[in-house]
């Protein structure tokens, strides 16, 4: 492990005092591509995809040791964890997005819509009444490097899906999409942040509380560093999204009003640690964890 000097940028007064730790570690590199963290507290680890060697990586917060999780994992991008603590994934490779039980045992949540293949999932997010919600760009059958070869996408876009844990169905809830990527919801569940990496915005809707149908699509925030990838909300309602030269907050009202900036190209990020004051980076190769002054918004499993 290193460190390094940690650099804060305010760029509006509503980011002054956030902050943390002088010093930034980084705590693995090695990857080829990093990307999809996710801590896990009842084990207080790190999970991370590791995509085009094809492994899930794990570091342990307690001994600092580093090793992999899963190998082979199907390509796998992002994850998280469901209401009950359990590790949802989204495999590139075998296109469909999958949760490890208690016993390590896979079972496949979702790998088709109206009977055609997906895409390939990229990201994903639950929400607390339980409904899985991730996109499905097809970065990962366009090429041989993040997936096992090239394919044709049988559905013939690229959307954003709602999956109802109990009925198994799936809904396609946003079809207009290039490259539908890093998603997250509002503190208060009414909004759902969603990035189109081709087009390097975020997108913002309005979430129906009783259908979980989206409505009212507008642009969110335009990314003035490469494009956007993965994002996460603070408990005060603060966007932190993944660019090509660090992390950059926006207020609710989508001002970028601060930035942290990596010395490599990041792809996402997550709060955790036992407070989620810790940020977790994937940058290219690294991830990289700061002990911050602010705490991410609860997760699906802590509502």
């Amino acid at each position: 492990m290193e460190s390094m000097v940690a650099v804060f940028e305010a760029l509006d007064p509503r980011f002054e005092g956030v902050g943390g730790d002088e010093r930034v570690e980084r705590i693995a590199t090695g990857c080829r591509w990093a990307e999809g963290p996710t801590y896990v507290p009842a084990g207080r680890y790190l999970v991370w995809s590791d995509i085009p060697n094809d492994r899930m990586m794990r570091w342990d917060e307690m001994t600092g040791a580093v090793g992999v999780f899963r190998s082979p994992a199907g390509y796998t991008n992002g994850h998280t964890l469901d209401a009950q603590g359990r590790l949802v994934s989204c495999e590139q490779g075998n296109r469909r997005v999958t949760r490890t039980e208690a016993d390590g045992s896979i079972t496949v949540l979702a790998d088709r819509w109206r009977g055609k293949r997906l895409n390939s999932p990229n990201d994903v997010v639950v929400r607390s009444d339980g409904s899985i919600w991730f996109t499905d760009p097809s970065y990962g059958i366009t090429s041989d490097y993040e997936g096992p070869g090239r394919a044709e996408s049988e559905i013939g876009n690229d959307q954003v899906y709602r999956l109802d844990p109990a009925t198994g169905e799936l809904t396609a809830v946003a079809t207009d999409f290039i490259r539908p990527n890093g998603l997250a919801f509002s503190v208060d569940e009414s909004l759902l942040y969603v990035v189109d990496t081709r087009r390097k915005h975020i997108r913002v809707f309005d979430v129906d509380a009783a259908t979980g149908e989206l409505s009212g699509s507008r642009v969110f925030a335009d990314c003035t560093a490469g494009s956007f990838d993965g994002i996460r909300l603070d408990d005060t309602g603060r966007v932190w999204a993944a660019t090509h030269e660090g992390v950059h907050c926006f207020d609710p009202d989508g001002t970028l009003i601060g930035r942290f900036l990596l010395p490599e190209k990041c792809s996402n990020l997550v709060f955790g640690g036992l407070k989620r004051n810790w940020l977790f980076v994937t940058a290219s190769s690294s991830v990289y964890a700061l002990m911050t002054n602010v705490r991410g918004a609860a997760p699906a499993y802590a509502r």
